[in-house]
């Protein structure tokens, strides 16, 4: 498997194409929900298999010290093969390499021990977005 980091066009692109069948087909998460006007932004990670699209995330700086980590979405047929700690692990590193303190994810509520796995620690109940309960929770960098 390949892990890129970037932001051009052709990696916006395919991270549109894997967030759209997740989130939009089968999180039922309305597309202009997603489709916020800040990718371009944003640092994506894409998971390619032979080619094939795999998984995506991205982060975006807020300021010089904290980044959001959103849109973490893996296909179907390739969840549970550790491929979201790749995506992560990933955000993670190209956060501290570029100085950042503190990570903000805003994740289903379900997901919040897997999180946790990770060093992120719950803050808050936040909203509801398609009928998933997100929650608030901060990953402090050691630098």
């Amino acid at each position: 498997m390949e892990v890129m980091l970037g932001n051009s066009p052709e990696l916006i692109a395919q991270a549109h194409a894997i967030r759209h069948q997740v989130f939009v087909v089968e999180q039922n998460i309305p597309q202009q929900l997603d489709l916020d006007g800040l990718d371009t932004e944003a640092v994506h990670v894409v998971v390619t298999d032979a080619g094939s699209l795999v998984a995506t995330a991205r982060l975006l700086q807020r300021d010089k010290s904290c980044a959001v980590m959103a849109r973490i979405a893996v296909l179907k047929q390739y969840r549970g093969a550790g491929v979201a700690k790749r995506v992560i692990n990933a955000l993670l590193s190209h956060a501290t390499k570029i100085g950042l303190t503190v990570i903000e994810i805003h994740a289903h509520a379900y997901l919040r021990d897997y999180y946790q796995h990770f060093g992120f620690h719950y803050v808050k109940d936040v909203e509801v977005v398609g009928e998933h309960q997100l929650i608030e929770m901060h990953y402090c960098l050691n630098h």
